[in-house]
């Protein structure tokens, strides 16, 4: 982390904001699709690549709370080419069905921002699954032309001992939210590191990356009432802002210096060094498979 404003290799800080990282970029070409784009950074990110030209699909699991945010900025930005789209990411039925109708809507693609993240007390999805799980992580397993951008957390070096719980995933025995969250964080960037793997093998001009947006004061913890009174407690003096927090992906998603580059970890606007369970190319692989089976159930 690059602290005190101290700038990285790439010119940029953690106190660099949204808008500093995209400075004269023009992303008219561009549409993009972002999750969990009705509050927190992703209403940030969905602005700023809006400013820059971006046409964004806000995929949202409330639409009114999504046509409210695209108004607030359709009034700052009266040219912004914004749509919002309804998307559960807690069932893969829902999942399916956004991914049909836009196939159907016939728009590009450049750019998939999978921001949305939960955190919660034990709770299976529509599906069965742990929801933190399928919320974080499962909800993220696509390929998409372009640029990938996984939102992950610091928070995926506080997992569970064996990384993954491949066994345990619905198990409420042993259970910890806190842990649980990192698992889905690690899952993540494994998930990312995977998929660039598979397309730089296949020759595929997509890259895949995922980054840690910094501790920012969102309703992420929502469900955890100590940790969220905590945060909300000190967050003013050691938090970063929501223009801040969402930088790193506005910068992964549009930036220059990115091109071409995948599978890599990214804080502040740089690349940085994620837990050694996040680099384990066998835990990824085994990821994979397992992902795989969950998703398409015999």
């Amino acid at each position: 982390m690059w602290f005190f404003g101290s700038k990285g290799p790439s010119g940029f800080s953690s106190s660099s904001t949204a808008e500093e990282v995209t400075q004269g970029i023009d992303g008219s070409a561009l549409t993009a699709i972002v999750t969990g784009a009705s509050s927190g950074i992703g209403v940030e990110t969905t602005r700023v690549l809006a400013l820059r030209g971006v046409h964004v699909v806000m995929a949202v699991r409330n639409v009114d709370a999504g046509r409210n945010v695209k108004e607030a900025i359709l009034k700052e930005i009266p040219g912004a080419e914004i749509d919002v789209m309804e998307l559960d990411l807690s069932s893969l039925a829902s999942i399916r069905k956004f991914a049909s109708q836009y196939q159907s809507s016939n728009l590009p693609l450049n750019l998939l921002i999978n921001n949305a993240g939960v955190g919660t007390p034990f709770m299976l999805s529509h599906d069965g699954i742990e929801l933190q799980f399928t919320t974080n992580y499962l909800a993220r397993e696509s390929n998409i032309e372009g640029r990938i951008v996984n939102v992950s957390s610091i928070g995926h070096r506080f997992t569970y001992s064996e990384g993954i719980r491949f066994d345990k995933i619905n198990d409420e025995s042993g259970y910890s939210s806190w842990y649980a969250y990192g698992q889905s964080k690690l899952a993540t960037i494994l998930h990312a590191k995977e998929l660039s793997r598979r397309l730089k093998e296949d020759g595929v001009e997509i890259t895949a990356n995922s980054l840690h947006p910094g501790a920012i004061l969102t309703n992420i913890m929502r469900h955890n009432g100590f940790m969220n009174g905590f945060f909300h407690l000190i967050g003013k003096y050691f938090l970063k802002s929501i223009p801040q927090g969402a930088a790193t992906t506005c910068y992964v998603a549009l930036h220059p210096q990115v091109k071409g580059v995948s599978g890599e970890f990214f804080m502040d606007s740089n690349i940085s060094t994620p837990s050694s369970m996040a680099k384990d190319v066998d835990l990824a692989k085994k990821l994979w498979d397992f992902s795989f089976t969950l998703i398409n159930p015999k």
